[in-house]
């Protein structure tokens, strides 16, 4: 529970209910029974980090171990941090109300760059010295894991370590290990040391950085016995990993009020953009028996109506309509109802239509990526306009007539043609509800159009690919939004400077540390809000720091150049990678894993569907 002296402020601050605990299923142990302490930190604010997956898994997970306590802290907003600063309040969990400096470990989820300074300012609100370096005892250990430990470099001078693939085994053998250290009166350094020695676990303080002259990496040189290459861990057994059967009711509304059901891992598509399709690779699914019992029991513990069955895509699950039909046993007697929130375009049937008919009609999303079809190919996205337009106008006849069309901008070898294909896609999507016989009647059709900045990312087959500078973003924005003709559509983007800050830091290494360092000292924490984000304080604390951040961003890289994620192994090879790359540029694409094995590299983990289909393959 919240600490008492918060009370005489809460309620000048917005959304009191962020801070104060005391949820159903929010777990409370008694500390007399309890050896090691986590606080799960999530780098942004309480309904955002409510509602992701993944800290509910984990979190259920430490705390089934009786002498595991895991509790959750938030990143408070700017009133509430002023307060507490103002009434000398250090940040704290909220079971416990006991501040984050009392806590054996300290883990981050780390799912988007712009939280970087977040990691930081919490740090820092929790009196808990930035570097690791400056951290000696075995306590306070910094640890980080997500998507963006893919390349922990410009974080990897305040962290001790990061949990690379997928944490539900990987974390309890750190903390038993970190258990046992404590009992045997080892040091940080020793500990520090043999979790190195761990599958799935990347200890930064113990590899040294090589430079080339030009800025560029050499080699990073692995010291105390700890291995050259890291590789990722990953649970191949879905139906036995674990999941939990409860987890905290928020106090107040989140972003996603429901239950999340895991359904797969991992993707079959290729999309030479997308970083997660390659990082969770191989392929897994659950059963569906396990699914259903899943759903069960959450829909027991927590009195939600609504499941969502979450995975990078949905529509890829195996058995999907068996699967909806078993769930329809008993969700539509309980009016429990089911949404599928990553449908691809080729997923979306009259046939599963019939069997989500309970969801929701207030709009349907679908990402065709770009907008013409020489794009979509470079891209590897596998979707033509006919499937897109075949299937808008099954959603027209369903009754769905709010469209959202989700774009990037700055892809490889994209012209303004390319750009302007956006608008004329959605312009096509408006003319097939209104020549749709079946549309429903007396609504008009709206169609958004979203146009995100292209950001490559680290283990994608465009991490080579130099980001277009903030002005050629913000001229192909300009014409995107000045050629809109219709009032049937609309159009809007993310902001070139937040895209080309991501950029930065999703491709930047240990030289970022001090940049961050920098921008906290100059106040900059939320940067993916843009009523914190100040880009000139940005470009201050680059300068002062003496980096280049288009070194980073916009720089397109030799195929032979180190990246400062090589020695990291996430299953799939460079060599794949960079035929992914120059197929791109010939516009050919590669077909899906189900269709036929590209021989990526995952086939080493020994599971899924590299096993599954690809048996003969060695």
């Amino acid at each position: 529970m919240y600490p008492k002296e918060i009370e005489k402020f809460l309620l000048q601050v917005q959304k009191p209910g962020r801070y104060v605990g005391g949820e159903v299923n929010a777990v409370v142990k008694d500390k007399k029974d309890v050896e090691v302490r986590f606080a799960f930190c999530f780098p942004d604010l309480y309904e955002i980090g409510m509602s992701h997956l993944g800290i509910k898994i984990l979190y259920g997970a430490f705390n089934q171990v009786p002498y595991f306590w895991c509790e959750r802290v938030f990143a408070p907003w700017t009133d509430m941090e002023k307060q507490m600063e103002e009434h000398h309040i250090p940040l704290y969990a909220l079971e416990s109300g006991d501040p984050v400096k009392e806590f054996d470990f300290i883990g981050f989820t780390l799912q988007y760059e712009l939280s970087y300074t977040n990691v930081l300012r919490m740090l820092e609100l929790s009196g808990i010295p930035l570097r690791a370096a400056d951290r000696p005892e075995l306590f306070n250990i910094v640890v980080g894991g997500g998507p963006c430990a893919c390349n922990p470099e410009p974080l990897a001078d305040f962290f001790d370590l990061f949990f690379l693939g997928d944490g539900e085994e990987v974390d309890m053998e750190v903390m038993e290990l970190y258990r046992q250290c404590k009992k045997e009166g080892k040091d940080k350094k020793e500990f520090l040391r043999l979790a190195s020695q761990i599958e799935g676990v990347y200890v930064p303080s113990l590899y040294d950085v090589e430079y080339n002259p030009d800025g560029t990496i050499k080699r990073y040189i692995p010291q105390e016995n700890a291995p050259a290459t890291i590789k990722k861990r990953v649970v191949l057994d879905m139906d036995s990993a674990y999941y939990p059967d409860s987890f905290p009711v928020p106090m107040i509304e989140v972003v996603h009020s429901r239950i999340s059901e895991e359904v797969l891992r991992g993707c079959i598509r290729g999309c030479r953009f997308c970083q997660a399709g390659f990082l969770y690779r191989p392929f897994r699914e659950k059963s569906i028996e396990v699914i259903d019992a899943q759903c069960r029991a959450l829909c027991a513990s927590t009195g939600y109506d609504e499941i969502s069955l979450s995975s990078l895509s949905t529509s890829d699950y195996s058995r999907l309509n068996e699967l909806i039909d078993r769930l329809h046993q008993w969700t539509e007697q309980d009016k429990v109802s089911l949404s599928l929130p990553s449908l691809r375009v080729d997923g979306f049937s009259p046939e599963l239509m019939e069997r989500i008919n309970s969801v929701r009609k207030s709009g349907l999303t679908f990402a065709p990526e770009a907008g013409s079809q020489r794009m979509r190919n470079v891209i590897n996205k596998n979707v033509t306009e006919e499937e897109l337009l075949h299937t808008v106008n099954v959603a027209f006849t369903e009754g769905w007539t709010r469209i959202k069309l989700y774009f990037m901008i700055g892809l490889p070898t994209e012209t303004m043609e390319d750009v302007l294909a956006i608008l004329e896609l959605g312009k096509k999507v408006v003319d097939a509800f209104y020549q749709n016989k079946e549309k429903p009647r007396g609504k008009p059709v709206e169609v958004a159009l979203s146009a995100a900045a292209f950001v490559p990312k680290p283990f994608t087959p465009f991490q080579w690919f130099g980001q277009d500078t903030m002005e050629t973003l913000q001229k192909k924005q300009r014409e995107l939004t000045g050629q809109v003709r219709s009032k049937r559509v609309s159009v809007n983007y993310h902001g070139a400077k937040t895209s080309f800050l991501e950029a930065v830091f999703a491709r930047g290494d240990r030289k970022l540390c001090a940049v961050l360092e920098k921008a906290i000292a100059l106040g900059l924490h939320f940067d993916g809000w843009d009523d914190c984000f100040h880009f000139d304080k940005w470009m201050e604390a680059f300068s002062a720091c003496g980096v280049d951040p288009d070194f980073y961003a916009t720089r397109t890289r030799g195929l032979d150049e180190v990246f400062p994620w090589d020695h990291l192994d996430y299953g799939v090879t460079k060599a794949f990678l960079q035929a992914e790359y120059e197929r791109a540029y010939q516009g050919i694409t590669t077909p899906n894993c189900r269709e036929k094995c590209a021989n990526c590299g995952t086939l080493c983990y020994k599971g899924g569907l590299c096993v599954e289909k690809r048996e003969n393959v060695v």
